[in-house]
């Protein structure tokens, strides 16, 4: 009889990894009142410039309906601004306050500090490594790969 092989749950695994990751920078983001996903705005913001939400929701991997209420916190706190598209009026675009760049100023030293003493203490190796994998995985055709084929449902 021939065993079916089992597969670790990657999906699970990458989100441990990344729980972990995150666990070195939340003092960072709590210490200047941010969450994670509003630090990921400002940082996206700052690095690609003025974006419309639907962007940003793929930029920061954030849902739509997530994103409303981020947007809408951080728009009160004065850290980014909704203004309409010159060019068409019905558009949106998001953009950093001055505010929301002295944050990112503030907070994005701290965050590469940390990001140096991660690589110190696990090596240069094993972030380069896990980088080249991930962008290996992310370029791979997953968008092409078929879906299983389901059972009937049972009643």
């Amino acid at each position: 009889m021939s065993k079916t092989k089992i597969h670790r749950n990657l999906p699970q695994l990458l989100l441990r990894a990344r729980d972990v990751l995150l666990s070195h920078f939340r003092g960072i983001l709590t210490h200047y009142g941010l969450t994670e996903q509003q630090w990921r705005i400002v940082r996206t913001l700052r690095e690609q410039g003025p974006l419309e939400p639907n962007q940003l929701c793929d930029a920061c991997q954030i849902l739509s309906p997530s994103m409303v209420g981020v947007l809408s916190r951080m728009q009160t706190q004065a850290l980014i601004v909704r203004e309409r598209a010159a060019h068409d009026q019905r558009r949106i675009i998001i953009s950093l306050t001055p505010q929301g760049q002295a944050i990112y100023e503030r907070v994005a030293p701290l965050v590469e500090a940390q990001y140096r003493l991660i690589e110190d203490t696990i090596g240069h190796d094993l972030i380069d490594q896990t980088y080249a994998q991930i962008d290996r995985l992310l370029s791979a055709p997953l968008d092409q790969v078929p879906a299983v084929e389901l059972p009937p449902v049972e009643d």
